[in-house]
């Protein structure tokens, strides 16, 4: 008697669920109207068919997924039809038009010779109405100067686009008047540089700068000052990576380096001094205790720094390294 009646409970119960998959079922659109089975998408086609009778209960959906394929780089270029992303270095965030200097058309033959002065002349007020004002010409003669120099001394696209985004504050803050387009320009670098943690020495700035040194120095803290710029001090252990990279020394002897200055500055070694001419003596230092060979004239010309400065430095590293006092 038990039995039965556990076995007609089941039942019952299975037949509720069943009666509530399908109210749930026809509640959300996924039961056929025919004869209540399952709907599927057919993404390829575009349609929406039972999976049990093949009912096609809608059709021509939209197609939400990629427009076209492209295998390589040149079938997207063919197929694209939108163009670069906007960005700070360029003086009109690259919205405007460019036309092409070769005098080809879109399938590539050559113009014929009054289409050829057409298109001289278009593009000469084409050039004309990008800089319309002397804001947007020095924009874009500072900006130049930006990627030039960034390029020179290996700075990534990210610390371009930081330097044109701190020089356009300054123009927008009027901080220029009396200054030079170059001067701004160089501080804006050396700054990005710093805020992003891939700093370059005040001496490889000035090398590929056209202004004077002192001129980069007090221009650069005239903008920081200016602009509220949060540039922590130069972190030693930023340089050696790519010391370390110049000199073709070992991950060990870079790792033993960033060990030398951790214990300099528990030792207060690097207060007061270049942070430069610490790096590149921990990389001579860490050079020789891993026995690479290397010499204080070739960190010296990566460096860019004295090799008088370098040996000073390196005793002061050791000395911190053993724990003795400092004279």
């Amino acid at each position: 008697m038990s039995d039965s009646n556990t076995r007609t409970r089941t039942r019952a119960r299975t037949a509720k669920q069943e009666a509530q998959d399908e109210e749930e079922k026809e509640s959300t659109g996924t039961a056929c109207p025919e004869c209540s089975g399952t709907l599927v998408v057919d993404d390829e086609h575009g349609e929406t068919v039972c999976d049990s009778c093949g009912l096609v209960v809608e059709s021509d959906e939209i197609d939400r997924g990629p427009e076209w394929r492209a295998f390589d780089s040149n079938e997207k270029d063919e197929k694209s039809r939108v163009g670069a992303p906007t960005t700070n270095m360029m003086h009109d965030k690259g919205l405007s038009t460019n036309i092409d200097w070769r005098d080809k058309d879109a399938y590539g033959n050559s113009l014929s010779g009054k289409q050829r002065q057409k298109m001289q002349r278009l593009r000469k007020w084409n050039e004309r109405f990008r800089t319309r004002d002397s804001k947007e010409r020095n924009l874009k003669q500072a900006l130049g100067e930006i990627d030039r120099m960034a390029s020179a001394v290996g700075l990534p696209e990210n610390v371009r686009e930081t330097a044109s985004v701190i020089y356009r504050r300054a123009l927008d803050e009027n901080l220029l008047p009396g200054r030079s387009i170059e001067g701004v320009s160089t501080a804006s670098v050396y700054a990005a540089a710093r805020q992003a943690g891939v700093p370059r020495s005040l001496d490889e700035i000035d090398e590929v700068s056209r202004v004077e040194k002192s001129e980069i120095a007090r221009t650069y803290r005239y903008v920081v000052r200016e602009l509220g710029l949060e540039v922590a001090p130069a972190d030693p252990e930023s340089y050696v990576p790519r010391f370390a990279s110049s000199l073709e020394l070992s991950d060990e002897a870079e790792h033993r380096a960033r060990q030398l200055l951790q214990n300099a500055k528990e030792q207060g070694v690097h207060s007061g001094k270049s942070p430069v001419g610490l790096a590149a003596a921990a990389v001579y230092a860490a050079a020789l205790l891993t026995n690479e060979k290397t010499t204080q004239a070739a960190v010296s010309e990566v460096a860019d720094i004295s090799e008088v400065t370098i040996r000073n430095r390196y005793h002061e590293l050791l000395e911190a390294e053993q724990g003795l006092p400092m004279a």
